[in-house]
């Protein structure tokens, strides 16, 4: 799991911050030490006659903005690790995703709290942004939600101020190798006119104008001197989590005619992924639900429905042992397959103190105890993706042959032992061309 040093990051983020000034200012931009020191002399000494001029500082990092500069292409993302396929008879590592829904910055700061986390834990994780927590109230006209009036949204828009620490919060997170995804934009669920009742057609809209308020947020939130997002969310956009897991069928058909490589809006059994109208099937899994009989999904809104009912802030007395729950019921199901099948975990949540924020505690507290696990990888979906691609296929059919927590009966070198098919080119992992 190489990565990128953070000194990278750092003067890849200065490089942004700088640049930001620069188009503000309408000037050009210095490079180098005088870009980082912030110095500027009008005065240019002359070489001396026969003298070579002075060299120009080559930028380590292309930056380069697209559009209002809301947006800019500054490279390959930081801190992504090297997908390597996996090796005949080698135990597969076991990847957890933690993921978060209609991430946002507000005054609980859980965002800027969940990177410093994954920081502390080695681990990464994929942010769903709601496309309107990037939209001013007063640009609430620009959203056409199918099936509803212009200005529409069940969450409401954002203020100045949200959108600005929501941004930091996006290019830090990019920066540190997350992930941003899309929760799409108004969060409609249920009868009249809910995701579940939409066209491809009204998916394919929804999708472009979710990508649309994350390209133009400067013009919109009137802030046009701020640093842009350090990527391309056309191309870094590559998959999402419907609104309350609805209308997965007609969205994953559109997805997968917009470049888009996995969904994660469903319910599965832990078992290895596959694909589905030719994304990755990545969705949240059904874990034991410790006290009960049954499983419970992987999602903090779950646990809490089945805890506290529709009340978000149930009986305080219960509060401390609904978190406890949810975090064994998820380390349960975290060693069911570190031990067994080593199907990949996923993990869903929210930026909410629903119950007194016990669902934000038992979450941190299963990042501090499996992230840092032996043979233990807790990566975003896209990484997930990359290495899922990565593989040999038949290695991949065999690890889905095996059920939930079910180690292979003659061990891994055994079972995954043989010669494997070579990597194709151009698949992540693949050996580099030779001429």
């Amino acid at each position: 799991m190489a990565a990128t040093p953070r000194t990278a990051v750092t003067r890849l983020a200065a490089g942004i911050t700088a640049l930001a000034a620069c188009v503000a200012a309408l000037a050009g931009c210095a490079t180098g030490k005088q870009a980082e020191s912030g110095a500027h002399s009008p005065e240019k000494t002359k070489p001396r006659q026969g003298a070579p001029g002075p060299k120009k500082a080559k930028p380590q990092n292309p930056v380069k903005l697209i559009g209002d500069g809301s947006t800019a292409y500054t490279g390959r993302q930081p801190n992504l690790p090297r997908v390597e396929r996996l090796g005949p008879g080698r135990k597969p590592p076991q990847f957890v995703v933690f993921s978060w829904d209609g991430a946002g910055e507000d005054s609980q700061k859980l965002f800027s709290h969940f990177r410093k986390v994954a920081q502390k834990n080695d681990a990464t994780m994929t942010y769903f942004l709601s496309g309107v927590y990037l939209l001013p109230q007063s640009k609430a006209a620009e959203y056409h939600a199918p099936q509803h009036t212009a200005g529409r949204s069940d969450i409401g828009f954002n203020d100045t101020k949200g959108i600005k620490d929501t941004v930091e919060q996006l290019r830090g997170a990019w920066l540190e190798g997350n992930e941003i995804g899309t929760h799409f934009n108004g969060h409609f669920c249920g009868k009249g006119g809910g995701v579940g009742e939409w066209s491809v057609a009204e998916w394919k809209s929804e999708i472009q104008q979710a990508k649309s308020f994350v390209k133009s947020w400067k013009t919109n939130a009137g802030l046009n001197r701020s640093a842009p997002l350090p990527f391309d969310y056309d191309k870094e956009l590559i998959g999402a989590r419907t609104p309350c897991l609805e209308g997965k069928e007609n969205f994953t058909r559109a997805a997968s005619q917009m470049g888009f490589r996995y969904d994660t809006s469903g319910v599965n059994n832990q078992v290895w992924p596959t694909k589905k109208n030719g994304l990755w099937d990545l969705s949240m899994q059904l874990v034991p639900f410790k006290g009960h009989s049954y499983e419970q999904l992987t999602m903090d809104y779950n646990f809490m429905v089945n805890q506290s009912g529709t009340a978000t802030q149930g009986d305080p007395a219960k509060r401390e042992f609904w978190g406890d729950q949810m975090r064994d019921s998820l380390l349960a199901g975290f060693d069911r397959a570190y031990k067994g099948n080593r199907a990949p975990l996923v993990i869903g949540n929210h930026f909410e103190s629903w119950n007194g924020g016990t669902y934000m505690r038992a979450v941190e507290q299963t990042v501090e105890r499996v992230c840092t696990k032996p043979e233990v990888r807790c990566v975003s979906f896209r990484q997930l993706a990359d290495w899922l691609d990565a593989q040999d296929p038949k290695t991949l059919k065999k690890l889905g042959r095996l059920g939930v927590g079910e180690a292979p009966k003659q061990g891994w070198a055994s079972y995954l032992g043989g010669k494997g098919a070579p990597a194709p080119k151009g698949v992540p992992g693949a050996p580099a061309a030779t001429s």
